[in-house]
């Protein structure tokens, strides 16, 4: 190191060195501008000195005493500085040293210092006049030129020597996970300057650029969203933020206005508008970790690499057809990929191999560019030169496209670069094939070699005159997932899943569907609620928000419009109308863990399952009666229900026996329908197939359900799966003696196996409420005037709650048919209901009491039973118990123990849990019983059930992993960390080729992980060390 003390003009012209003898640290410097003197301290000389303005006449002011002085300043006749080692502020006179005075001490951590004055005297200067006639930056300069213009960095001052040009028309950009940088190609030095995004990145991989907008997108891993800005920060927005897992790969066909992306998490390649609108699926087969895309707009081709067990490079048409493998030889990481359009080439970086290849367009004449290269990613091409990013350098390195020579470093000291692109807004973006009337498409233009294709988003399909889109599916699965609810088109190939944007998902278990308002049902049982949206996410209302407790099961009757639920936290069964009013309990006695519900309008019956200790598959009519156990033998955890409406059967899930088995609608004929399912927690049924949800492989899956066989996996590796239910036109049909005008009822209306009833809410909705159809209870009359307003009040009362539409009793006599009436289907006449003779009210009372007092003592010694019931399930050594419990929600069933000892603490702590973490979300516990068990049991023989990870690859993991006691556990990706851990992560470097690796694996298992050269070097010997 060369210390010296250098001037120039306050725009950097006329630099001069004007000391660099006997300077060791010089540190504080000060300007006494009465003096025209510069003073400054060395820390290494340990002295106070100073020189005129052009460095003559340098004269020692204090040279003893002065242990480290750092900070210095100037005012009137004093001098003022710090020093780390006596931890003061001390002052002397300007002019000869004396008079040193010690104005404080002890304080720690002491740098710069400098002295307000109030009334300073302000400089009158050309900057102050119109800001000197520049358009940016006015900066003074020595006499005779006084001032100059100049720009921010990286951009160009135009000829005029006043104003700048809009931005960088020539410059990369690249992103460093928790920033985004830009470095001008228009200057003639490499500068990085940081987009000012206004919004919070925490681990930005892909990164792709619309010069005719002048917008940045990028994608960002932990918070699984893809965003958008200008490139001056500016107008910030998130694009998409469902359905991504990790993004590696982003780019803009500013031509075509869209914008592509590869997700190595769900394997898929995706398309949409640039504002994330009309998304689509294009490929989702045969991908194992796609990583870096490139698109050629001109010719309709994309082309993309693939780091997956079988490495490879493909090309394929724009619109996801003619898709076709390139080069799937000598490959290792194919990171980084970019195309030469000029050349006709492709280029692409692998880090496994340490080199940067090129070959034609074709994958044929393939050569070496670049060897060695350390850990190569991104890769980008502008006019002759090659530009990359290389993790273990932490540099952005440039050669020469053709021979790969030239090699320099662009940038360097840059830890955590991903990707990179070079642009250049003047170039034009080229012809858009879609760009008269969208090509005629409805909805997506894609091009292709021979031109373009209409495509539709996901799920959607094309109508016959190929251009014009559906509204929505018209068939398709709606299943849960904790936190959202999802939607997977049975119209299309892809079986992709679409999330429904409903607003304030927390633990959503049961949902159903209303076919006739097209509303989604769900129950959120750590709101305890239950609640309907559109599903466009618009219009959500709370149906049910008090007095639930665990909704586990949910029913809709889609003709006498109630809503049907069962509460496995209060052991009920429940019914209301669908906005919530007129509820009722309709079975409460008998129940011990009530889970799935269905229902059959058609025939009127009301079908679940019950979990409990004596498990059973029970029936009864809509209206809670001629109540039926169906099945109660061979069963163990009944979990999801369905009803086959075509076939009249009944199908259930097992999961405790893991198994898939159906009966008749009267329990009989029963068979085993798949007999190897881990663990099943909901399933429905569509034409021929039977789809589930399971917890333990996360995913969901189909088989015929005639055979049993055609086993299929329709989604996978979709955490905290639950409900599942298919929307069809041919689901909800068929109508019931409710179905018109509410069977006359003025509150609920049950349909059942040969008629129909009325029933009145538990709690009274001010509105009279009549169990004979057709008929509306007159009100009392009254004699008083005062009794005579209050009557005419409560009828305003009740005009003014909302009451499904009913005809008068005449007219629904007049509908009735002879065949009707003789199946009581039919209202009865009004003059059939009597009033009481007189005399009888006070005989009738006593008979009343008489008949509720001894039901109370009936319900009072059924209590004492059903307590002991109770207590006995979970003491009694003769009764088995269960090693995990069901309504937990556990991951596996594989080791169920008999034990004769009482449950650790935590079994009961773990029984679908609802109290909340610090951070205010469900516990880990609701959805992973068997981790829960082990992290809070610390009981090793829980671990077992983890013991069942593959490694792969060579024992690279490109997950994140927890271990202990030598048992590994993928988790997968960064949705396992918490945003303190995901941050330590990022500022530790990655240790492998994967940028969501954690670390921390490597320590504990000892397992080969490959050099990146992210490793901590150690700093020089600095000052700051003294």
């Amino acid at each position: 190191a060369n210390p010296k003390i250098e001037r120039a003009g306050l725009d950097a012209s006329e630099r001069i060195v004007i000391i660099s003898s006997n300077l060791t640290w010089p540190n504080g410097l000060a300007v006494d501008y009465e003096t025209e003197r510069l003073y400054w301290a060395d820390a290494g000389m340990k002295t106070i000195e100073y020189s005129n303005l052009n460095g003559t006449d340098r004269t020692v002011l204090i040279g003893n005493q002065l242990p480290h002085p750092f900070g210095l300043t100037l005012h009137e006749d004093k001098i003022y500085w710090t020093d780390w080692q006596s931890k003061s502020i001390q002052s002397a006179d300007k002019n000869d040293g004396l008079g040193r005075l010690m104005l404080r001490e002890n304080l720690e951590n002491l740098m710069d210092i400098h002295m307000f004055h109030r009334h300073r005297t302000p400089v009158a200067t050309v900057c102050k006049i119109n800001n000197g006639g520049c358009s940016h930056l006015c900066l003074l300069a020595p006499l005779p030129k006084a001032y100059s213009c100049a720009c921010p960095t990286g951009i160009n001052l135009l000829s005029d020597g006043k104003t700048c040009t809009p931005g960088m028309t020539s410059f990369l950009i690249f992103a460093r996970r928790t920033d985004i940088r830009m470095v001008s190609l228009d200057i003639p030095y490499f500068a990085d300057v940081v987009v000012p995004v206004n919004g919070s990145m925490k681990n930005t991989i892909a990164i792709g650029v619309d010069p005719k907008e002048g917008k940045v997108y990028w994608s960002d891993s932990t918070l699984n969203k893809i965003s958008r800005a200008n490139l001056n920060g500016s107008q910030q927005e998130d694009i998409v933020t469902t359905g991504l897992m990790t993004t590696d790969g982003l780019a803009v066909d500013a031509t075509g206005r869209k914008i592509y992306w590869t997700d190595t998490g769900t394997n898929r390649i995706e398309v949409a508008n640039l504002d994330g609108t009309m998304r689509k699926v294009l490929i989702w087969q045969n991908l194992d970790s796609p990583r870096a895309i490139a698109l050629h707009h001109e010719k309709g081709y994309m082309y993309w690499t693939d780091w997956g067990e079988h490495a490879k490079l493909e090309r394929a048409a724009m619109d996801g057809s003619d898709r076709v493998v390139l080069i799937n030889s000598n490959l290792g990481w194919p990171n980084g990929l970019a195309i030469d359009k000029v050349g006709s080439r492709l280029l692409w970086a692998d880090a496994h191999t340490e080199r940067i290849e090129a070959a034609d367009l074709n994958g044929a004449d393939r050569r070496t560019l670049v060897t060695p290269v350390q850990h190569p990613y991104g890769l980008t091409l502008l006019d002759p030169h090659i530009y990359w990013t290389d993790w273990q350098t932490r540099s952005i390195q440039r050669a020469d496209k053709n021979t790969g020579g030239d090699i320099i470093t662009v940038r360097g000291n840059l830890p955590g670069l991903m990707d990179i692109q070079a642009i250049d807004r003047v170039r034009p973006v080229g012809f858009n094939k879609c760009s008269v009337r969208n090509g005629g498409c409805s909805h997506l233009c894609l091009p292709r070699p021979s031109g373009i294709t209409c495509a539709c988003p996901t799920g959607i399909q094309m109508k016959s005159d190929g251009r014009t889109c559906d509204n929505a599916p018209e068939t398709y699965l709606l299943f849960s997932s904790r936190s959202s609810i999802r939607r997977i088109s049975l119209d299309t190939a892809d079986y992709t899943d679409v999330y429904v944007p409903v607003p304030e998902l927390h633990n959503v278990i049961s949902l159903d569907y209303d076919s006739v308002e097209m509303k989604v049902y769900y129950t959120d049982v750590y709101l305890d609620v239950i609640r309907s949206a559109n599903l466009n996410g618009s219009g959500m209302l709370t149906v049910i928000g008090q007095g639930l407790k665990t909704t586990d099961g949910l029913a809709i009757d889609w003709v006498a419009r109630n809503l049907y639920w069962t509460d496995t936290g209060r052991n009920t069964i429940e019914v209301s109308w669908l906005d919530g009013n007129c509820r009722k309990v309709l079975i409460n006695n008998s129940l011990d863990e009530p889970r799935a519900i269905a229902v059959f309008p058609r025939k009127g019956y009301l079908f679940w399952t019950d979990w409990g200790n004596l498990a059973k598959i029970e029936r009864a009519q809509l209206d809670g009666t001629d109540r039926k156990v169906l099945i109660n033998t061979d069963l163990g955890w009944p979990n999801g229900l369905t009803l086959d409406y075509d076939t009249r059967r009944i199908y259930w899930v097992d999961a405790h026996l893991d198994r898939i088995e159906s009966c008749d609608l009267n329990g009989k004929l029963r068979q085993v329908l798949v007999s190897q399912v881990t663990h099943p927690f909901a399933l429905t049924q569509h034409d021929r197939w039977i789809y589930w949800t399971d917890w333990q492989t996360k995913s969901v899956q189909r088989v015929d359900k005639y055979t049993g066989r055609n086993k299929e996996t329709i989604l996978a590796n979709v955490e905290g799966l639950m409900d599942i239910i298919v929307v069809s036109p041919q689901r909800q049909t068929g109508t019931n003696s409710c179905g018109v005008n509410n069977g006359g009822c003025t509150h609920l209306c049950f349909a059942r196996a040969a008629d129909f009833v009325c029933a009145c809410p538990d709690e009274p909705d001010g509105r009279l409420c009549s169990v004979v159809p057709g008929y509306m209870p007159p009100f009392p009359e009254t004699t008083s005037s005062d009794e005579k307003g209050d009557t005419v009040g409560s009828r305003k009362n009740f005009d003014s709650f909302p009451a499904k539409p009913t005809d008068s009793v005449e007219n629904t006599i007049e509908k009735c048919s002879q065949e009707d009436t003789s199946k009581g289907l039919c209202s009865q006449n009004v003059n059939q209901v009597l009033p009481a003779i007189n005399g009888e009210g006070l005989h009738i009372s006593y008979i009343i009491g008489a008949i509720l007092s001894i039901l109370a003592i009936l319900i009072l010694i059924a209590a004492v039973i059903i307590y002991r019931h109770k207590k006995s399930k979970f003491n009694d050594p003769v009764v088995s118990n269960l090693t995990y419990s069901n309504p937990s929600y556990r991951t596996s069933t594989q080791e169920v123990k008999i034990e004769t000892v009482q449950k650790p603490a935590i079994y009961n702590q773990l029984r679908y849990k609802k109290e909340t973490a610090t951070d205010n979300s469900y516990t880990k516990g609701k959805i992973k019983i068997v981790e829960g068990i082990c992290l809070l049991s610390n009981d090793d023989m829980y671990w077992d059930d983890l013991k069942q990870i593959k490694v792969t690859r060579g024992g690279i993991l490109r997950d994140h992993a927890c271990m202990k006691a030598g048992t590994l556990s993928i988790q997968g990706s960064t949705d396992s960390l918490g945003d303190t851990e995901t941050e330590q992560l990022l500022q530790d470097e990655p240790l492998s080729e994967c940028s969501n690796v954690n670390a921390r694996v490597q320590e504990r298992s000892g397992l080969p992980l490959p050099d990146t050269g992210w490793k901590h070097s150690r700093k020089p010997s600095t000052e700051s060390e003294v």
